[in-house]
């Protein structure tokens, strides 16, 4: 099938994809795999020692560890994004900054940051929950839907 689309293409157009080929840069993949996976393993060895501090200092569990570990971390991520220190780590490791929950945080504050000179209202508040938003009603909706099914399931499946 892709030398039918070759056959169609003018011999000028076949010329200027082999000069393309030829020069195009070469993403390396597996260093950026690499990267990301070890940054996000950092970001998340940090969350577990301050799971591990809170657990030992404050009296939680580890079931009720986790909210406080979050909001701790979203709080760190904020700070850092705030003075610039983020971006540059999520330049570094692209993706592995991004999924953990502190690629949450870096979005809303992100885009409060850009904003603020339309003001608090309009622009930090308006412009905050953009990206941020369609998590969060996704989230929710999603939770949703699956404890209604649970529901169902435990209600008139017997399980």
């Amino acid at each position: 099938m892709a030398d039918k689309k070759k056959k169609n293409v003018p011999p000028s157009a076949q010329q200027y994809q082999s000069f393309q080929d030829k020069r195009e840069v070469k993403r390396p993949i597996v260093k950026n795999c690499i990267k990301a996976f070890f940054v996000g393993g950092f970001i998340c060895f940090i969350g577990q020692l301050i799971s591990t501090f809170y657990i030992h200092f404050f009296n939680f569990t580890e079931q009720t560890v986790g909210n406080p570990t979050i909001a701790t971390l979203i709080f760190i991520t904020m700070l850092l994004t705030g003075f610039g220190v983020y971006d540059r780590i999520g330049q570094f490791s692209g993706a592995g900054s991004a999924v953990p929950v502190t690629g949450f945080g870096n979005a809303v504050i992100s885009a409060a940051i850009e904003h603020r000179t339309e003001g608090f209202v309009l622009g930090v508040g308006g412009n905050m929950f953009k990206l941020a938003g369609s998590v969060i009603l996704f989230g929710v909706f999603s939770a949703f839907v699956v404890a209604l099914i649970k529901t169902i399931l435990i209600q008139w499946g017997g399980l």
